[in-house]
């Protein structure tokens, strides 16, 4: 049984598991301390409403409606993730998913109210605009050997400006904001299919939900089981072994770049084609789900499957500040928490080498015990 237990605690996920388990508690507890801090009358509740979220209302009907309200908010924080990701399983950080979801943005809305294009034109739109932009970080770590870092925080900033601009001819007269799907161009609204339904007739409940999570399996279908993933998971470790394995070094770094991108960028797609939201032309910082993702990756323990329940996770918290007492606390008070674990996925790391040191101890100290009971017998 002892041999059992041992083997499951060495299991790389069941260890990820526990470290990013163990990241949530701390960063509540912090977060718990610095309410007190603030206001110690109202930490408790505040801390509950956070983990509550949607729960807080009484009623069914409501709680089913906000519920959908979050998972229309981590469809795209998902794809954000899965972006990191990917690259990040490749060997590159694709600081630039928040610039290819603002090509994303960009390219779907345009398609829907400039061109008036259905819900999937614009999806693939989108996914080409992401996939482009991606690919020029990768042509530029290819063939000019620059950082993705570098590039991709230089076209943050650049998509950010191109798509204000671009935006700006589809937008309302007496506002920022662009016009919306449901009077411009009701078809490039993504169907329900029946979702909105099951969440208290939620309208913005879209197959964008299963889809996102489509894609994760899909993800991690590719990195794991086929060639293409194992390609690209090896040119990431040294692509001059894989080169000198006859790898196709440079087009495997342009394409983790250009799926990477695509990924994010259709996690834009699949928030604004709900109509849950319009964007603000005159918006001057990129938008936080980019950068969100990157969270959501090294919470889920940089696996597809687990980023479902890291982004969940992180957009149940956000959505749960929105409830706390304001007279009280600020509604950022769930950012700090999320930041807070964020910081400590950076000790996952040290988790594990923590844990396979102990459970090496405990080894040893068995065998010695049962060489031990096993010398005394033969003496006998």
């Amino acid at each position: 049984m002892k041999k059992e237990k041992t083997s499951l605690l060495r299991n790389g996920a069941v260890q990820s598991l526990l470290a990013s388990l163990l990241c949530i508690l701390i960063g509540l507890v912090v977060g718990y301390v610095a309410l007190l801090v603030i206001n110690p009358a109202g930490a408790g509740e505040a801390i509950l409403t956070i983990i509550k979220n949607f729960m807080t209302y009484s009623k069914s009907t409501a709680q089913l409606k906000y519920l959908g309200s979050t998972l229309v908010k981590t469809a795209p924080l998902l794809m954000c993730s899965l972006s990191v990701l990917f690259a990040y399983k490749a060997g590159l950080f694709n600081i630039g998913a928040a610039g290819q979801y603002v090509a994303g943005v960009g390219a779907s809305l345009y398609c829907a109210l400039a061109w008036g294009m259905p819900w999937y034109v614009c999806l693939l739109a989108a996914i080409v605009a992401g996939a482009l932009l991606g690919a020029v970080s990768g042509l530029l770590k290819a063939y000019c050997n620059v950082n993705e870092v570098i590039s991709c925080i230089m076209l943050n900033w650049i998509s950010l400006y191109l798509v204000n601009m671009l935006l700006s001819t589809v937008k309302e007269e007496a506002s920022p904001y662009t016009l919306t799907l449901s009077s411009t161009n009701p078809g490039a609204i993504m169907p329900s299919l029946g979702l909105g339904a099951l969440f208290s007739k939620n309208q913005y409940v879209t197959v964008a939900i299963p889809l996102a999570i489509l894609v994760a399996v899909v993800v991690w279908v590719i990195l794991e089981k086929t060639k293409l993933g194992y390609e690209l998971r090896a040119t990431g470790c040294n692509k001059f072994a894989a080169k000198y394995c006859g790898m196709k070094e440079k087009e495997n770094l342009i394409l983790t770049m250009a799926i990477s991108g695509a990924l994010a960028s259709m996690g834009a797609a699949l928030l604004y084609l709900t109509g849950f939201e319009q964007w603000q032309c005159t918006q001057s910082a990129v938008p936080a789900m980019g950068f969100n993702g990157i969270a959501a990756a090294f919470l889920g323990g940089l696996n597809p499957l687990g980023s479902i329940l890291s982004s969940y996770f992180i957009q149940h918290i956000t959505n749960g500040g929105a409830y706390v007492d304001k007279t009280m606390y600020s509604a950022q008070i769930s950012d700090f928490i999320s930041a807070l674990i964020i910081y400590l996925c950076g000790f996952v790391l040290f988790f594990k080498v923590t844990l396979n040191g102990y459970l090496d101890r405990r080894d040893e100290k068995r065998k010695r015990a049962e060489q031990t009971a096993q010398e005394g017998g033969d003496a006998e």
